[in-house]
Parts: structure tokens; C-alpha cells; sequence
């Protein structure tokens, strides 16, 4: 016999935690990207079997794309695994679907409950109800100029461990040259090696190669090129010195490269109606690329010059240009900006208290190279070096470099997204406008304990 129940008693209801929700994005996929397969996941509405496998050619990537367009997927989510997401990437944007590159953080799956299948219905999930925010990323012109930027600067960084492999075997030849030339790879650095390669030894002849603009004298020179020219070493200085030349051909076919791309964006600002304000410091000869003045090219893409800000030079210039474009609606405030390169801090507060309140770490080309130009504050005789020097002397030279970077970023924020012209301010100004706003302070600080401020007054007296 079967047991009666209580009608009192309370049954339970199996409550789907769906329930009330109403979806975003109803027509939304998610793939789960792997190294050899990928896993795709549709509404289940849509499809029988709303979860498949696909290969990682590019014939299974088209076939998932095919697959989509007959599901009526029209946004399609997707984790920033590694390299392997990007030839799916532009496929799918190239086919017409918006496509949501994810961090990983924001998709992470209950514990205990990890599987391909799991992941993709998961991230789809989660897509459905608008529960995802896409990482940024440029136009698709912006991203080409960004690929052959990135590979230059890797190989800059190949070409300098040739220079101190150099370095180190002029060093244990006990040749000092570094003693008496401040730039290894400089014409007469470059000329010394060659020199020394093709089996010169003397000292007085190698000293005659050094350009006559090298503070040391001849006899000092020549002092240094004296040394213990071992075989092992000048073999080591040869295949380093032919890498460095090398390494120095290929960055040039990549800045051609570079200028070839740099032409093809479309204008933001016509220079005949607005012009390109005058230089005002630094080398013109720094900005060449490819024998081309870079300058000018990139205040016509980007609408302001902001090569004009101290510290800013035309790479740091290229390196924003090619990571976030000419466009910054996507962040709607500088704030948001800032937070998206982590110069600003990252304030975890739980209970009412401050537990940290650091940076984010995170992995940004536009940080460093801010950071790189805070770093060439120290000395500058303008409002920003002073700025950088007092944060230095506040808060530590580390944490001083990333308040300035911080600074930088909202004076170019404003520029490119309002247009605004970058407006020098003296070092003469700023001192007196932080020592008034010191003095202001002083003052609220007195009041605040029932003090007044009373100035000083000095009398002088006249010497008849």
C-alpha cells in the first residue's frame, strides 16, 4: 500500500534558478577554445544537439560559423585562451557575429564541476542573461599595425642581448671600452668592433676611429683598447655582432613596414585646416621612422599631439595609438580608463575598512610605456617634473613613477577624446599654485583647532 501524505505537510518544488530572469542576449552562443578542439554551445531551442565539438582547422572553424548562421546566433562569447582564440575570433567577426572576448576571471564554473561541455553551456549561460563584459580590443586596422609594432619591439629586446653579449666579451678581453665610450652601439662603438674584428690591434689606430664629439682623450682611448684579445672571446664578439646587425635590418624592413600601415588608417584631422603645432623640444631625428617623420602622421590619426606632453615621445605615441585607436567612447570617463590600464588604486573595501588599496597588476602596453616616460620626468624643468619628483619624495620612487603615469594617461585622455591641444604649464606656476593650495590647507588645519594663521612679517630697516 502506498503512504498517504499529509496535506499539511509542505512538498517541494524543484525552482529553476532561471526563474524570473528575462535573457539579454536570447540568440547567444559561447565557445569553449582549446588548443586542438573547440567546444560550442547554442540555445537549446535551437538545435537538437546544442552542444558540438568542432576541430581547430580552419574548415571546422568555418563549419561552426555555418553552424551559428543556421541557429540564428547573433553575439557569440568566448575566453581569452592564450593565442588560440584569435583565428576564431576574426573569423566570426568577419562572418558578421559580435563577438565578446571574456577574462577568465569572469567565468569561472562552480568547483568540482569542470568539463569542455560544462564550460561552453556555461559561458553561454551567463552570455544569455548580459552577465558578461567583453574585453576591449581596437579595430581590426588598429590591430594589423599593432601586430607589427609588438613584433619590433621583441625584436629591439633581441637586438640588445647581442649588445651585451658584446658587452661582456669586450669585458672579459679586458677591452674598456665602455669606460670611455658612453654608447656601445654608436658609430664609433660600432667602428672600434668592426676594427677589432677584422684584426686591427693597435691601440693608437683604433683610438683615431672614435668620433672627435667623445669627451675622453686619444690617450685615454687608446689606454682602454688595450686588452687580452683571446679567440674564444672574438668569436663570442663576432656572432654577436653580426646577430646586432642582423636584428638591425629586420627592425628596419619593420619599420617600413610600419609606415606602409600607418598610411593606410583613415585621417581624424585634416592638417591644412587644423595644423600640427611647432615642435617645441627634443631631436627631430628621433622621431624618423624609416626615413619617414612620424610626427606628423600620427596627429593626423589621432587629432591631438600628444608627442607635446613632456615624457611623450612618437613610439609611445604608436603604442597608443595601435592598442586603443583613435576612438575612447568605449571607457566613459577617464576613471574608467585609468582603472582599465591599473595605474589607479584598486581599493578593497569589505566592513567598512580598507583592506588594500594597490594597483591591479595587470598586463598593459600603455602602462609601461607611461611608466617608461614618467621615468623621464626626473629632471625635467616643467610642471610635470615637478609632480613626479614630489610623488617620488611622498609615496617611493616605484609608486611616485605610477602616480605620474597615472597623470599622464588623464591629460591624454582628455586630448584625444575631447580634442583638447595640450597646454604647457611653467614650473614657476605650478610651485606657486601647490604652495597656495598647502597654504589653504594650513589654514582649514588651524581653524579646525581653534588657531589662526598670522603671516610673518619681516621689517627692514634702512641704513642711512
Amino acid at each position: 500500500m502506498k503512504k498517504k501524505t499529509s496535506k499539511n505537510k509542505k512538498q517541494s518544488k524543484k525552482i529553476s534558478i532561471d526563474a524570473g530572469w528575462d535573457p539579454i542576449n536570447p540568440h547567444a552562443a559561447a565557445v569553449d577554445i582549446g588548443s586542438r578542439e573547440h567546444w560550442s554551445a547554442v540555445p537549446p531551442q535551437t538545435d537538437k544537439s546544442s552542444v558540438r565539438r568542432f576541430g581547430a582547422f580552419t574548415a571546422d572553424l568555418e563549419a561552426m560559423a555555418d553552424w551559428f548562421k543556421e541557429c540564428g546566433v547573433t553575439s557569440v562569447a568566448m575566453e581569452s585562451t592564450g593565442v588560440y582564440w584569435i583565428p576564431l575570433f576574426q573569423i566570426l567577426e568577419r562572418r558578421g557575429f559580435k563577438v565578446v572576448l571574456v577574462n577568465a576571471r569572469q567565468i569561472k564554473n562552480v568547483s568540482g564541476r569542470k568539463s569542455d561541455v560544462q564550460d561552453c553551456q556555461w559561458i553561454q549561460r551567463l552570455h544569455t542573461y548580459g552577465l558578461l563584459q567583453g574585453s576591449f580590443r581596437p579595430e581590426d586596422p588598429y590591430c594589423v599595425l599593432r601586430t607589427y609594432l609588438r613584433y619590433r619591439d621583441e625584436l629591439v629586446s633581441a637586438r640588445s642581448t647581442q649588445c651585451q653579449h658584446m658587452q661582456k666579451a669586450l669585458l672579459q678581453m679586458n677591452v674598456q671600452l665602455s669606460h670611455v665610450i658612453s654608447d656601445l652601439t654608436g658609430v664609433s662603438g660600432m667602428a672600434i668592433i668592426a676594427a677589432i674584428l677584422e684584426g686591427k690591434r693597435d691601440p693608437v689606430k683604433l683610438a683615431a676611429l672614435v668620433d672627435p664629439r667623445v669627451r675622453a682623450s686619444q690617450e685615454t682611448i687608446a689606454k682602454a683598447l688595450v686588452g687580452d684579445y683571446r679567440a674564444e672571446h672574438l668569436f663570442v664578439l663576432q656572432q654577436a655582432y653580426e646577430l646586432y646587425n642582423t636584428y638591425e635590418a629586420k627592425i628596419n624592413a619593420c619599420d617600413e613596414q610600419i609606415v606602409r600601415e600607418m598610411a593606410s588608417l583613415p585621417p581624424k584631422v585634416d592638417p591644412i585646416l587644423k595644423p600640427l603645432p611647432a615642435r617645441k623640444r627634443g631631436n627631430a631625428d628621433l622621431d624618423q621612422m624609416a626615413g619617414v617623420d612620424m610626427r606628423p602622421e600620427l596627429y593626423k590619426r589621432l587629432g591631438v599631439d600628444v608627442t607635446g606632453v613632456e615624457g611623450i615621445g612618437v613610439l609611445t605615441g604608436l603604442v597608443l595609438l595601435t592598442e586603443v585607436g583613435p576612438d575612447l567612447s568605449r571607457f566613459r570617463t577617464e576613471k574608467h580608463f585609468c582603472s582599465w590600464l591599473g595605474l589607479c588604486p584598486d581599493n578593497r573595501i569589505s566592513g567598512g575598512k580598507v583592506l588594500s588599496s594597490r594597483t591591479r597588476r595587470v598586463i598593459n602596453r600603455i602602462s609601461d610605456a607611461l611608466r617608461m616616460a614618467a621615468s623621464t620626468l626626473e629632471r625635467s624643468q616643467s610642471a610635470l617634473g615637478s609632480y613626479a619628483r614630489r610623488m617620488k619624495a611622498r609615496i617611493g620612487a616605484a609608486e611616485g613613477i605610477t602616480a605620474t603615469a597615472h597623470k599622464l594617461a588623464r591629460i591624454i585622455y582628455r586630448m584625444i577624446k575631447h580634442g583638447e591641444a595640450y597646454v604647457r604649464q611653467g614650473l614657476e606656476d605650478y610651485e606657486k599654485k601647490y604652495a597656495a593650495r598647502k597654504l589653504t590647507a594650513l589654514q582649514k588645519t588651524a581653524k579646525a583647532f581653534g588657531f589662526e594663521l598670522v603671516q610673518k612679517q619681516v621689517l627692514t630697516q634702512s641704513v642711512s
